[in-house]
């Protein structure tokens, strides 16, 4: 929690220090009104005309009162504005860290837990911090100032003063050992919650198609009844403990004027009215005393959920990521070579081999295809030049430039991605395709026209409601897989980048569409280099190169015809798609 709290800024420090300084202020104004009740009390009892003394009194009273209270809504104001713009620090701060992430360092937090720690884990440290500024400052200030004013009003007062708030802190004590672990379980609990959610809503379809809404309510149910039946625990504890400090607060309250009507009675007449006003004075003082304690109590009771907050943020701000970023500016002689040397890749905590010993070169100009069974490791090659991963053994060159070496930024400009499954953006059909930042400055509206004739868009663009204005719903779902495809290849084409990479991107694509995208897609990229990632033949059979992959292996290595005579999976994958008599013939 310290260690989050290191955040703060030195504009936070000083209005901590002005909160504290109206806060002390608060503590007098409130301890002088006990102070004005025994004048009061004794005035009563005066022979002379008390009633100007009492109006007296009673003015400063009220005085106190409202200076108490204008304090307290400034120091709330402070608090709520540090708390609000520290959190939106820590958020941004967060965000940005999972931002850098490796693939690796996602999987290993996952997705709904890194959104928890992002929402909730903050928002509970925020309330903290808001509240705690306040109390943590106010009550033990009170409480000692209290305890001071009332040390000389009499021992017996004391003595049960003191037996109460020991009781009060024991019952803190044991309230923090029972339900700090929960704490615990109940955000892990608000993780599982949130993926089982996720998973319901992007399954959607499958799981009515199936029929496993009953299966899904079962898993999800699970989680939510550990969940309820953990917080109901803390809820009870915290539901215990008011009504008991309360009732310690009324026993006190007792106890103190049965003390005071002891010591009347045994009193004689000239000290009864001393007596009887130093009661009055130390209940008040007694009730500071046990409020102070009370507020600590709240503080006792959030600080153990907000530390397992605290405690799950900084492990997301601590975890640095696991792809490193380079020096390099990315200016080279050469333009567009991609070189794979010997490249080997395991998953982190995987045993076996992804890709195994993988070697190429693909010049400026150059198409390079894969092709493979699924879980060949056809993806996962693109990934590593994309460096969601680092390879395991072997070198990446681009341009001759070992990637690691690279700015990521600089590295990035150079490809034009186009992911296996298109992601749209919350924007216009414009926007989307004027993605980003391909460091050579803004992408012209003609520029964009062209990339989306290219990719075989233009047709249902121009139909579209609004044309290149047409608003795309978050993750596209307003658009059909084909559309998405051909808007994500048209995002690709209008980066102009030195580099294509086409990760299964024509797989939702008609073959008249694949044929004429193919075709625009050929002329315009001509002057680039292109790395295919495919299941169709008849996406890949043009290219320059194209590799075979199997269980991580390359088995196969030459043009369409080559490997038709020489690769068997080649043959095995080429023939279930089109008859010999239809290859041979092309």
């Amino acid at each position: 929690m310290f260690k989050l709290l290191k955040n703060l800024t030195k504009k936070d420090y000083a209005l901590i220090v002005i909160s504290t300084l109206l806060i002390v202020f608060q503590v007098w104004l409130d301890l002088k009104l006990p102070d004005y009740m025994a004048n009061i009390t004794s005035l009563i009892q005066s022979a002379n005309d008390p009633l100007r003394g009492i109006l007296k009194n009673g003015g400063y009273m009220l005085l106190c009162a409202g200076g108490s209270l204008a304090s307290a809504v400034i120091v709330g104001y402070i608090t709520s504005m540090i708390s609000a713009k520290f959190s939106s620090n820590i958020r941004k701060k967060l965000y940005n860290q999972v931002e850098n992430f490796g693939m690796e360092e996602i999987k290993k937090f996952s997705t709904s837990s890194l959104i928890t720690r992002t929402t909730n884990d903050i928002t509970n440290v925020q309330m903290l911090l808001s509240m705690g500024l306040q109390l943590l400052i106010k009550a033990p200030i009170t409480a000692i100032w209290a305890i001071f004013k009332i040390l000389n009003k009499g021992w017996q007062w004391s003595l049960i003063t003191g037996i109460a708030v020991f009781v009060l802190l024991l019952m803190v004590v044991l309230l923090m050992i029972l339900v700090i672990p929960k704490f615990k379980v109940v955000q892990k609990l608000i993780d599982k919650i949130n993926n089982n959610t996720r998973e319901q809503l992007t399954g959607i379809r499958v799981i009515r198609a199936f029929n496993a809404e009953k299966y899904q309510e079962e898993k999800f149910g699970e989680a939510n009844i550990k969940l309820t039946k953990t917080q109901m625990f803390n809820q009870r504890m915290m539901a215990i403990m008011s009504p008991i400090m309360y009732l310690i607060m009324n026993l006190l309250t007792l106890g103190i004027y049965f003390i005071g009507a002891s010591l009347i009675n045994e009193a004689g007449m000239a000290d009864k009215i001393t007596i009887f006003s130093n009661m009055v004075v130390f209940s008040s003082y007694a009730m500071q005393v046990i409020m102070a304690f009370l507020m600590l109590s709240m503080i006792f009771i959030m600080y153990p959920r907000a530390s397992v907050s605290a405690t799950r943020i900084n492990e997301v701000l601590d975890t640095t990521s696991s792809i490193k970023d380079g020096k390099f500016d990315g200016k080279t002689k050469t333009f567009g070579k991609v070189e794979f040397k010997n490249v080997s890749f395991k998953y982190p905590d995987g045993e076996e081999y992804v890709l195994k010993n993988i070697s190429f070169v693909a010049n400026k100009g150059d198409t390079v295809a894969f092709i493979g069974s699924t879980g060949s490791g056809k993806s996962t090659l693109v990934n590593l030049l994309l460096r969601f991963y680092d390879v395991t053994e072997g070198q990446i060159l681009i341009d001759d430039v070992d990637i690691k070496k690279y700015k990521l930024e600089e590295l990035y400009n150079k490809f034009g991605y186009v992911p296996q499954k298109a992601i749209m953006f919350r924007g216009s059909v414009e926007e989307n395709v004027n993605y980003g930042d391909n460091g050579k400055g803004s992408i012209a509206k003609e520029k964009i026209e062209d990339a989306i004739r290219v990719a075989q868009a233009s047709d249902f663009v121009s139909k579209l409601d609004g044309g290149y204005n047409y608003k795309i719903a978050r993750g596209g779902t307003n658009l059909s897989g084909g559309q998405k495809q051909r808007i994500a290849i048209a995002r690709a084409i209008a980066r102009d980048p030195e580099i294509f990479i086409f990760d299964d991107s024509f797989s939702a694509l008609d073959y008249k569409t694949d044929y004429l995208l193919r075709h625009e897609l050929g002329l315009y990229t001509k002057d680039a280099t292109s790395l295919i990632v495919a299941q169709r033949i008849g996406t890949i059979k043009n290219a320059d190169l194209i590799l075979v992959l199997d269980s991580g292996d390359c088995i196969g290595k030459g043009t369409h015809k080559e490997l038709l005579k020489t690769c068997k999976v080649y043959q095995e994958i080429a023939y279930s798609q089109a008859s010999k008599e239809e290859l041979d013939n092309e």
